[in-house]
């Protein structure tokens, strides 16, 4: 059995973890537009979030398509980076948090 002291200690920790977010997945997504050409956002999606050719080709033809995709999920200080690479390169790029329920 633990001891009130240990269970607070523990109790402490949970709700500190719980509070950050900093390790919640969020989703980068990319929107479609009528500036870039297909072959660019294959090689912004190889450089910037390190796609292979065929991720990039496919995640290039769900932009065009459905006009959105989510290209990576990963922390948002993970992502923060990539999103404002895609943007300095002419993508409409967003971060959106992802909810989960535990």
């Amino acid at each position: 059995m633990k001891s009130n002291t240990h269970y607070q200690e523990d109790e402490d920790v949970l709700i500190a973890d719980d509070t950050t977010g900093l390790d919640d997945p969020a989703q980068l997504i990319v929107y479609n537009d009528d500036h870039n050409t297909f072959d660019w956002v294959i090689i912004c999606m190889m450089e910037v979030c390190g796609h292979s050719f065929e991720q990039g080709e496919q995640l290039s033809l769900i932009i065009h398509f459905k006009g959105k995709a989510t290209v990576k999920t990963a922390p948002i200080e993970k992502l923060k980076p990539m999103k404002d690479a895609l943007v300095d390169r002419g993508l409409s790029a967003v971060i959106e948090g992802v909810k989960q329920e535990y």
